[in-house]
């Protein structure tokens, strides 16, 4: 296998296809698309409480950890679907408490449980490396260079508290140079 860090934007959409139909769908499309398009950590996601989810004013309150930046992001329409999704199936569970990702028992959501189903969907999706939690944090970063988004604003997307930790993100993307030379 593999040792890349990240996914490609292909890849993710593997992912997400991977998740078609099995059993924990609702939960799994919602967390995983908010893990990638917010660059959240696992810790971050399994911790997310339910009001830091605003889908009212279409806003995701994100309490960095690790000393990171804490940011409040936009919510787009996919990404509310899937929410709206999963707040109608967290209500039929009757679950107790405010942690918006909740395992099967209605307890939080932990970091092994998303390991491994990431890995699972990994697998289903025959991707070419081992899906790990932290590749949706850096496939977020990478996308949002192909965006063309600058380093100050990734970093600030993604709470980093140093610069260095975000130049990975567009050092190595050629739509940089592309007003070079014309």
């Amino acid at each position: 296998m593999n040792d890349r860090k990240h996914l490609s934007g292909r890849e993710f959409e593997r992912l997400l296809e991977a998740i078609r139909g099995c059993r924990n769908e609702v939960l799994d499309r919602s967390l995983i698309l908010l893990m990638f398009r917010h660059g959240l950590r696992v810790s971050e996601a399994c911790s997310l409480v339910l009001e830091q989810v605003d889908i009212e004013s279409r806003i995701l309150h994100v309490a960095r950890l690790k000393g990171g930046l804490s940011t409040t992001h936009p919510l787009r329409g996919h990404e509310i679907r899937a929410i709206k999704a999963w707040l109608v199936e967290r209500a039929r569970m009757k679950a107790p408490g405010r942690s918006f990702f909740l395992s099967e028992q209605r307890k939080p959501l932990n970091r092994s449980t998303v390991n491994l189903a990431l890995r699972k969907y990994g697998e289903k999706a025959r991707l070419p490396v081992a899906v790990h939690p932290h590749m949706l944090r850096h496939a977020c970063g990478f996308a949002l260079a192909d965006q063309g988004a600058d380093t100050r604003l990734i970093q600030d997307y993604l709470g980093h508290k140093n610069i260095q930790h975000t130049v990975r993100y567009t050092a190595t993307n050629p739509a940089r140079f592309e007003k070079l030379w014309r």
